[in-house]
């Protein structure tokens, strides 16, 4: 079964390309939201996250992961393919 991975995300943001790039190369695909011009979107991420505002926001299987320093804090601890199997 695939993964669900949702990742809110802006332009501009190269803590959001760093993110994408290592699912990317986890070879997961992903949906992305851009909350750049909705603040709707971007209220619905801030709820999701439990108040966090900042890009990007990644959530694996309805999980909060957190944002990219914590991706890749996963990916250190050698969770996140863990994380990725338990779909």
């Amino acid at each position: 079964m695939a993964n669900n991975i949702l990742i809110y995300t802006q332009p501009m943001c190269r803590y959001c390309e760093k993110a994408k790039e290592l699912l990317k190369t986890k070879k997961q695909n992903f949906q992305e939201i851009d909350v750049t011009a909705s603040p709707e979107l971007r209220q619905e991420m801030v709820a999701k996250a439990n108040g966090r505002n900042t890009t990007p926001q990644i959530f694996i299987n309805g999980q909060h992961v957190g944002g990219c320093d914590d991706l890749y804090d996963l990916e250190q601890a050698q969770q996140l393919d863990k994380l990725l199997a338990t779909a």
